[in-house]
């Protein structure tokens, strides 16, 4: 019974914490960049809103991403 169940078993899973990673910090740093574009340009109020919308991101992707991979 118990060689059956090593079936189940997963193998190497790095990959999921790849994918887990860029969506933790891909968004966030996309966001930052557009906004440092915007404001670079002559929309300096749309720049600083995707700065803030990129902060938010950030924060709520450490906290839901890393309480992931922490492991609770």
């Amino acid at each position: 019974m118990i060689t059956n169940l090593t079936i189940l078993e997963p193998g190497n899973l790095d990959g999921l914490i790849y994918l887990i990673l860029f969506i933790l910090l891909g968004p966030p740093i996309f966001l930052a960049l557009f906004g440092l574009l915007l404001y670079k340009t002559n929309s300096r109020k749309a720049g600083k809103i995707f700065f803030i919308l990129a902060g938010v991101y950030l924060v709520v992707g450490l906290g839901i991403c890393g309480a992931l991979l922490a492991g609770f």
